[in-house]
């Protein structure tokens, strides 16, 4: 079964979370594609809506494979089997991280326009994508909520691998995933409708949820 689209997806995410979670919820929404899902999530369970900026380090020549992922505040994930792998130098780390740790900054300016980040300190904290992959980015969004202070961090994604519990069991209090699919390939096939989100749409989305 395929979703719809971000929307749906996140609608039907809200369903499955109601049941488990307490009052003091905020959610956050990993750019840009999981803060469509994550809107959703959030106007469903009445919480606040943030998001949580973090970058993957793709392999310099192959740069839709993550060999890792960075998050506000210097959090960092590397996966040293792709680093290996990949035979990537220190020097080539470097630049790669000075260049997404630029976009993370620009994307945070970009997105909050001046509003301070929201407070998780003693929260459940949501953190929302529309699918985990290779989960580096969502990993590293785990991290940072759990250094911003959060007193429970829950992953909660439409889709993902059906090892996805396992693989965040050091990150993760909870996962909450919809469908785990075999095989699994790109998390955009599992939508009819997959649209680049931009950043317009990720700042509209974040006013929306401020206005609320």
């Amino acid at each position: 079964m395929a979703f719809r689209d971000r929307t749906d997806a996140g609608q039907q995410l809200a369903d499955a979370l109601r049941p488990r979670l307490g009052d003091d919820v905020v959610v956050l929404g990993l750019p840009r594609g999981g803060v469509p899902v994550a809107s959703e999530v959030a106007r469903a369970l009445g919480a606040p809506l943030d998001v949580i900026l973090v970058r993957k380090l793709g392999v310099p020549f192959q740069p839709e494979l993550a060999m890792g992922a960075i998050g506000e505040d210097g959090v960092r994930f590397l996966n040293d089997e792709v680093l290996g792998v990949a035979k990537v130098s220190e020097a080539e780390l470097a630049q790669v991280e000075s260049a997404q740790r630029a976009e993370l900054e620009r994307r945070a300016a970009r997105y909050r326009r001046g509003r301070s980040r929201l407070d998780v300190s003693g929260r459940t904290v949501l953190v929302v994508d529309d699918g985990v992959a290779t989960g580096a980015t969502a990993r590293v969004g785990c991290r940072v909520a759990r250094a911003h202070g959060a007193d429970r961090v829950v992953l909660a994604v439409p889709v993902a691998p059906v090892d996805v519990h396992l693989r965040f069991a050091e990150d993760a209090d909870e996962v909450v995933v919809l469908q785990t699919p075999e095989p699994f390939g790109a998390v955009g096939q599992f939508y009819d409708r997959f649209d680049q989100v931009s950043d317009d749409a990720v700042v509209e989305l974040l006013d929306e949820a401020g206005g609320r």
